[in-house]
């Protein structure tokens, strides 16, 4: 673990005297110490900026401590970001450096600087937790101090708050107006300790599009934690003004001129694992935030910001191979992803749909069989082999089993890796920042994206409702065909619930009925998980020496498929008694 040389300084410098010069001609105000800068949106787009924070005054030393002002006067405003990633190989640096995207629109040669950074966290790593990292960073003689937050609601903005400090030690106090006040008192309490270093040599480029300006900067290094390290080679494109929608437009384009990874994941993030040497996590969605005001066309973009932002945090713990939720929750993405265009089509017909929808698919079917093999490996296998220690060959049989699991991870990595893959991310990621759907909607049906979204809503979960309904009549008697019918209905309901059932928060029904839906996805994705072993096991072609291993598994689920009708009948009994929350009655 690393140790700061210094402790860190508790002093609270205050704002400086007079007006700070503005940098490229933007209106900035200095609030305690911080610089916030407030950048003009371009004609006909969103505020890049609007409140964008880059320190470049240095705080008066000679002033008074003023942490009473800067916690009633900033009151952590906010502040933020916009910005992608795109992961290169190293010794590509230089041929995306030539791309013509950048020849072309590049204001100049750009500048070149080394950038030497110390993380900071308590011992018990209360920042990590609270999705806030605390960066100390040296450029030549100038020593900034950042605090940011992770992606809460979209992929591509973080909360972002930066000021002049003294040293590589950093500088609570500047730091707390701009954390969580039920923290304030634990980091004043605890000391701060540097967990890891990067050291980056970045050339960062100005390129000027018509929708907007993007700072691109090519940054090549290595982050150390202890004896740990690892490499940095990534290209960032961060918003300076305009539209957020250049910053996919340049990514596409570097795409087309060679292999790129579209990432979010921080240096933070990158280092914090370093430092405890664990593979990445992989977050399950966050929930949906949906005012019962906002109109279909702000639901529509809420949503699928909602879905891309969990399929790109998904991304790196799937692609490093060694946390199966990694693979798990990409697959559970691209389902989200898939429904949330699904839900689309009843505006009507949208022309890129189907390709977005194709190659979610594309990418899914690359995914299953590793997600299969993991449920096998780590739970059904292990499970029965427990509960039959006289049954000899489970070892045999495991055996067998990582052998096709290896090789369903490389055919996974493989598509993950695929050009492919981050075309369509780019792509993605730029039709939904622009609001492509705008344009795919025939002008006779435009009219609906202005209407409000509970409307549609309620339209949609009764049909969907009525579906399962009726794919499930007569439950008693379902075959495991029909069963595996009523699953797939409920899992679309269970998808379109997490979407919709936001505009019906305030109804205590929309709570229970959330619960009952998901006991019942539940119930039958473990039904349908047994029908997934049996195919497995067909195709593993059991050994002699594994063949009695096998005939247990299969005896097993046989048997306890058995006994999971009744209680498979009992929760769709509860599901269909629940209240909608939707009804005019809700």
């Amino acid at each position: 673990m690393l140790k700061s040389g210094a402790s860190p300084a508790r002093k609270t410098p205050s704002a400086p005297e007079g007006n700070p010069v503005a940098r490229d001609n933007n209106r900035t105000q200095v609030v305690a110490g911080f610089l916030r800068q407030i950048e003009p949106a371009a004609p006909g787009a969103e505020p890049a900026i609007a409140e964008g924070a880059a320190a470049d005054q240095t705080p008066s030393q000679d002033a008074p401590a003023a942490s009473e002002k800067v916690r009633s006067n900033a009151a952590a405003r906010p502040a933020g970001e916009i910005e992608l990633k795109l992961l290169v190989d190293a010794d590509r640096m230089a041929h995306f450096n030539a791309a013509p995207v950048i020849a072309s629109n590049a204001r100049n040669k750009g500048s070149r600087r080394h950038l030497k950074s110390v993380y900071y966290d308590t011992p018990d790593r209360a920042l990590r937790r609270n999705g806030l990292s605390l960066r100390v960073r040296q450029s030549g003689a100038r020593f900034v101090q950042t605090v940011k937050t992770d992606a809460v609601d979209d992929p591509l903005r973080r909360g972002e708050w930066e000021a002049n400090v003294a040293s590589l030690a950093p500088d609570l106090a500047l730091a707390l107006p701009f954390i969580p006040e039920k923290l304030r008192g634990h980091l004043e309490a605890q000391p701060l300790e540097a967990v890891f270093t990067a050291d980056v040599h970045r050339h960062a480029r100005m390129i000027d599009l018509p929708a907007g300006s993007v700072e691109i900067a090519f940054d090549h290094g290595v982050l150390t934690a202890g004896e740990r390290s690892v490499p940095v080679s990534e290209i960032e494109l961060e918003l300076k003004s305009g539209s957020a929608s250049t910053i996919y437009e340049i990514a596409l384009r570097l795409a087309e001129h060679g292999a790129v990874k579209p990432s979010i994941r921080t240096k933070s993030a990158r280092g914090f694992d370093l430092a405890a040497d664990t593979p990445p996590s992989a977050r399950r969605p966050g929930k949906l935030r949906l005012d019962p005001s906002v109109t279909l066309d702000e639901a529509f973009s809420t949503i699928l910001r909602s879905c891309f932002l969990h399929l790109l945090q998904s991304l790196p713990a799937a692609e490093d191979g060694r946390n199966p939720e990694g693979v798990h929750q990409l697959r559970v993405s691209l389902r989200r992803l898939r429904s949330a265009l699904d839900l689309m089509r009843s505006v009507g017909a949208l022309s890129n749909l189907d390709a977005l929808r194709s190659e979610a698919k594309w990418l899914a079917q690359d995914l299953s069989a590793a997600r299969d093999w993991d449920v096998f490996q780590l739970e059904t296998l292990p499970t029965i082999a427990r509960a039959c220690p006289a049954v000899a060959g489970f070892d045999a049989l495991g055996r067998a089993a990582a052998s096709r699991q290896s090789a369903a991870y490389r055919k996974a990595h493989d598509a993950l890796g695929d050009r492919r893959c981050a075309m369509f991310l780019i792509g993605l990621g730029g039709w939904i920042e622009t609001r492509g759907w705008r344009n795919d909607v025939a002008a006779e049906d435009l009219g609906q994206l202005s209407e409000p979204a509970v409307n549609f809503a309620q339209r949609i979960l009764s049909e969907q409702y009525a579906k399962v309904l009726k794919r499930g009549r007569r439950f008693k008697s379902l075959s495991a065909a029909e069963l595996h019918r009523v699953r797939l209905a409920t899992k679309r309901l269970r998808y379109l619930s997490e979407f919709l059932l936001p505009l019906f928060a305030d109804r205590k029904s929309a709570r229970k009925f959330s619960r009952r839906l998901a006991a019942l996805q539940e119930e039958l994705g473990a039904f349908n998980d047994m029908a997934v072993t049996a195919s497995l096991l067909d195709g593993l072609g059991a050994g002699p020496d594994s063949a009695i291993a096998a005939a247990a598994i299969a005896g097993w689920q046989a048997r306890a498929s058995v006994g999971v009708q009744p209680a498979l009948r009992g929760t769709w009994r509860d599901f269909t008694a629940a209240r909608v929350p939707w009804s005019s009655q809700g």
